[in-house]
């Protein structure tokens, strides 16, 4: 297995509250028996399952919750059975009973966290390396001094005040001139010819004016900022990093759909996708030959409008 199939926002809360039911069952236990049956189903159906919606995934964490919490798990329980080579080592056993300092200095003897500890493939941490580096890469990035000069085709060095107003320009030589005609489009159809794929594509027109309209705004202020007509905000002086940085600015992110590309691939990307809905608009009533629906804002509308024609 190489892990789970989305990822979830599990966080240091969710571990704390299992910690505090785990400690009220115990301290009410007036039986002295663990009642490991309602244990599982707290920590895997509320606490940690109210967070997962993959049923592959539930059953992954569900697996580890029938291994783990056992009454074997008391006895020094073999916490790593699956990795080879690993049998024999005391501290990938569970410890022995005894006071609150033998469990500290057990768990400080246990190796560091890997795929073959849980049973899973070498690979199913690649996903979280990657997002480590460019976690590292992002902060040293943002730690350079701002005042930083960049090299262009020109083999000019340029201030990233200079680099962001090139930007706004050709950003606003892009995208300036694009306004689908909503009230046209809709305009051109009847009532009873509307069904459910134009309503996607009204909805598309929508987004699309939305993200694009954002831009053109948030882009002349900029220039008017750079043209001293404007006193620089904080969002202005955000979204003039964000150009400088090849980042999609959070404004246009927040409307903008869901994308991991850095700025000059989302530009291109946009164009492909305000291209695709120009081609649709043209014959509104007519379904194209061919529909890319990862370049809709919302890719599900177009599976739903499948399904009810």
């Amino acid at each position: 297995p190489l892990g789970f199939n989305m990822e979830y926002p599990f966080a240091l809360g969710d571990l704390r509250d299992s910690a505090s039911v785990l400690y009220n069952y115990l301290d009410n236990a007036g039986t002295g028996k663990i009642p490991w049956d309602d244990l599982r189903y707290i920590f895997g159906e509320i606490m940690y399952g109210g967070h997962i919606v993959d049923d592959w995934d539930r059953k992954l964490c569900n697996a580890y919750l029938d291994f783990f919490l056992t009454e074997n798990l008391l006895d020094e329980a073999d916490l790593v059975p699956y990795a080879d080579g690993e049998k024999n080592r005391p501290e990938l056993h569970s410890p022995v009973p005894g006071g609150h300092e033998r469990y500290l200095d057990h768990i400080e003897c246990m190796p560091a966290e890997t795929p073959a500890l849980f049973g899973m493939h070498s690979n199913a941490e690649i996903n979280y390396r990657t997002r480590q580096c460019q976690d590292l890469f992002s902060c040293l990035w943002v730690l350079q001094p701002r005042q930083s000069t960049e090299v262009v085709e020109s083999s000019e060095a340029v201030s990233r005040l200079s680099g962001a107003e090139k930007q706004c320009v050709d950003i606003l030589d892009e995208i300036g001139d694009v306004k689908l005609p909503v009230e046209d489009i809709a305009g051109a159809m009847a009532d009873e010819d509307r069904g459910p794929y134009q309503f996607v594509l009204l909805q598309e027109c929508e987004y699309m004016n939305i993200l694009v309209g954002e831009m053109a705004r948030s882009l002349g202020e900029l220039q008017q900022g750079f043209r001293g007509e404007l006193t620089m905000s904080e969002q202005m002086e955000q979204l003039m990093h964000s150009l400088c940085d090849e980042k999609i600015p959070p404004r246009w992110q927040k409307l903008a759909f869901p994308s991991r590309r850095p700025l000059a691939s989302w530009l291109i990307n946009l164009k492909e996708r305000v291209e695709q809905v120009l081609d649709w608009s043209a014959d509104p009533l007519t379904l194209p030959k061919v529909t890319e629906i990862s370049r809709l804002f919302n890719p599900q509308s177009f599976l739903t409008a499948i399904k009810q024609v």
